[in-house]
């Protein structure tokens, strides 16, 4: 049917009013296990430590009545260090756009830092679990560094040809070696080195990338059996609860791994003996105006605190495709 002579249409205006919705759409994955899950401390210094122990093996102990006593020498503790790691954003907005009518926010300002503050969040994910990173002390030139937790790592790793550990001291990174399969023989090798070397393995969780998290789920012995849930009729084939000979662990996929190397670490954690050290909780800043804007700086500054480095593990050079 033809449109009639002389009607006015959307078409011919030109003082529609625009429809945008006052939703801001934004998928961006800000869930961040490992900081979620490990311990808060306070760092009173640029260069945090913290001291490990370890008690002699388990060895005859029979004496003969009344003779003298005859004490062994104790070893001294291990210090270890790390440095604190600044994070930064920034938010710089100009006074118009301040002011205009927007929609999906009132102000840009606030909009931008929560934004960011999201960002430092993940950025933090990344530097703790997702790289392969030796702490950098720093100087006027270079920015400290923290070290990640996989150089920590030493007492429960399996690696592939050629890899190693780094330093427990967090001063040297791993070297990778040549990628293989996660398989559930390595993770429960990992898991029993874990429970041989530490008196507290409770409460692990296994945390890899999203490839890995399905191998896990195809393991055919802890926890593996799949089921029907007969009220929703829906077939439950993911594990998300790890049963070994040695340990339950919760299995977490992890997005934030560095893109370089990908997520090719299952890390074996225990949350108890790891921490984030902050010397500089996270605070925005208003910066000094040089002009017609509004600036913001975000700031955290911490680091990780690997308690006691045998109390976790880790399988490493993985495949992740």
């Amino acid at each position: 049917m033809a449109q009639p002579t002389g009607a006015f249409s959307s078409y011919d205006s030109i003082g529609n009013r625009e429809d945008l919705s006052d939703i801001i759409f934004d998928v961006s994955p800000t869930d961040t296990p490992v900081i979620t899950a490990i311990k808060k401390k306070k760092a009173t210094a640029t260069n945090h430590e913290w001291q490990t122990d370890i008690l002699e093996a388990a060895a005859n102990n029979a004496h003969i009545e009344g003779n003298d006593a005859a004490p062994a020498v104790n070893a001294a503790t291990v210090r270890l260090s790390n440095q604190t790691q600044i994070f930064k954003k920034h938010a710089v907005i100009t006074g118009t756009q301040e002011k205009v009518d927007k929609a999906g926010r009132k102000s840009e300002m606030a909009y931008q830092v929560a934004r960011r503050l999201k960002a430092i969040k993940r950025d933090l994910e990344r530097a703790i679990m997702g790289v392969n990173n030796a702490k950098v002390v720093g100087n006027d030139t270079t920015a400290r560094e923290m070290a990640s937790i996989q150089p920590f790592l030493t007492t429960n790793t399996a690696a592939g040809t050629g890899g190693s550990d780094g330093a427990s001291s967090g001063g040297t990174a791993r070297t990778d070696g040549t990628q293989r399969a996660l398989t559930e023989a390595l993770l429960e090798t990992v898991l029993q080195s874990v429970w041989d070397n530490s008196g507290d393995s409770e409460n692990l969780m296994l945390c890899v990338g999203s490839f890995n998290k399905g191998v896990v789920s195809n393991f055919t012995t802890g926890a593996a059996t799949r089921y029907v849930t007969t009220d929703d009729k829906k077939l439950v084939a993911s594990i998300d609860v790890y049963v070994g000979d040695f340990q339950t662990l919760k299995v977490v996929p992890n997005r934030f791994y560095d893109a370089t190397r990908g997520a090719r670490d299952a890390l074996v954690l225990n949350p108890d003996y790891i921490a984030l050290a902050e010397l500089r909780p996270t605070q925005s800043y208003d910066l000094a105006k040089t002009g017609d804007s509004f600036r913001k700086e975000i700031v955290e500054e911490c680091t990780l605190e690997m308690c006691q480095e045998a109390a976790s593990g880790g399988v490493f050079d993985l495949t992740t495709s």
